[in-house]
């Protein structure tokens, strides 16, 4: 251990580098095993909510409407969505999970699982357990905190 006094601000940066750096490496992983971790998003909500108005699914993504317009669009062209009218409101799209999406999200998932279990797997038990403390002490200090983030 060494003495050096480190600031918040310090670890904080830290904090932030490394985060970013995981997540890259996480999508990088996701996308060799062939779909990133932005479309995987996509896909998780379509799956757990079934099919969504177009503008919804911009909601429940935090992303502007014309942003999920082109990853929808994309993700139609390789059949992992399907996109109709809305009989309720005839100016909007549903949008919903193909078999071959659902197919899709769980061999993304198990890549990125792998990548996590590569990244956290040289811990030790102990380890993990202080490091998800840590993490729900962090996240009980930022505002708007939700344990299921």
């Amino acid at each position: 251990m060494s003495d050096r006094k480190v600031t918040p601000e310090e670890v904080g940066l830290r904090y932030l580098s490394l985060g970013h750096h995981l997540r890259k490496v996480v999508d990088n992983g996701m996308t060799t095993g062939g779909l990133s971790l932005a479309r995987t998003k996509v896909l998780q909500v379509l799956e757990r909510r079934g099919a969504i108005q177009q503008s919804r699914l911009a909601q429940e993504l935090g992303q502007a409407p014309r942003s999920v317009t082109q990853s929808v669009e994309a993700l139609e062209r390789e059949g992992l969505v399907e996109r109709a009218a809305d009989p309720s409101d005839g100016r909007s799209k549903l949008v919903r999970l193909t078999e071959k999406g659902s197919k899709a999200l769980a061999a993304g998932t198990a890549a990125g699982e792998r990548v996590l279990r590569e990244a956290f797997g040289a811990m030790g038990r102990e380890q993990l357990r202080d490091l998800d403390r840590l993490l729900d002490a962090l996240q009980a200090g930022l505002p708007g905190s939700d344990r299921d983030l």
